[in-house]
């Protein structure tokens, strides 16, 4: 079993509100290709939105039979036509599981966009972000669930060049929960180690909640 990440942006002229009261039922379609066994749609919190437009609204997470075909959305017709196709990325990832915990139910959702730090290797890159980074992140104690999505290695093929080399997934009872975390000390030795391999300054992320569609 394989996974696979599809990050959607709305279409300009469609609300948030109608984008996400639509796509739920539009992923449903997947459902009829035998090789996708599941698929978690995550919805950006509205209250995201409040100061400005955010990077994606939605992002797919599909679970697939190994070596089957990467299902974007320009083949599914319902979500291609409420997505505006130029702004989707399509992500083959290896999961990683930094802190193997119980979601909660209504649990908020931390995604994260993550690429390396400009002139780090790759492969350095991602060791350390599994084998340094992701235990002293997963001690923060509001933390439920931590998973760290890497790029697969065949996307840098050729002359690939990804938009992002991962993702770093949380999960929280709250928003509440989310801000209490950073507070602790755990938290700001998490900060601390960052420019040890990410770029400088915050990464980009969206605050979502997620929900099966199928599966």
């Amino acid at each position: 079993m394989s996974r696979l990440v599809v990050l959607l942006k709305r279409r300009p002229d469609l609300s948030v509100e109608l984008f996400q009261q639509q796509l739920p039922g539009a992923c449903a379609g997947l459902g009829s290709n035998p090789q996708v066994r599941r698929c978690i749609l995550s919805l950006a919190l509205p209250q995201g939105y409040a100061k400005a437009e955010l990077l994606f609204d939605a992002i797919l997470d599909l679970w697939r039979n190994d070596g089957a075909d990467t299902p974007g959305s320009a083949v599914i017709p319902r979500i291609a036509a409420l997505t505006d196709e130029g702004r989707t990325v399509v992500m083959p990832v290896d999961v990683h599981v930094a802190k193997d915990g119980p979601i909660p139910p209504r649990a908020v959702k931390n995604i994260e966009f993550v690429n390396r730090r400009p002139g780090m290797p790759l492969d350095a890159f991602r060791s350390y972000w599994r084998d340094v980074h992701g235990p002293l992140a997963a001690r923060i104690p509001v933390i439920r669930r931590y998973e760290q999505y890497h790029l697969a290695m065949s996307e840098y093929q050729g002359a690939r060049n990804p938009a992002y080399d991962g993702l770093a997934v949380t999960w929280f009872a709250s928003t509440a929960d989310m801000r209490q975390g950073t507070t602790t000390p755990e938290y700001a030795a998490t900060r601390a180690d960052e420019p040890n391999f990410l770029p400088d300054g915050h990464l980009p992320i969206i605050i979502t909640r997620e929900r099966t569609v199928f599966g």
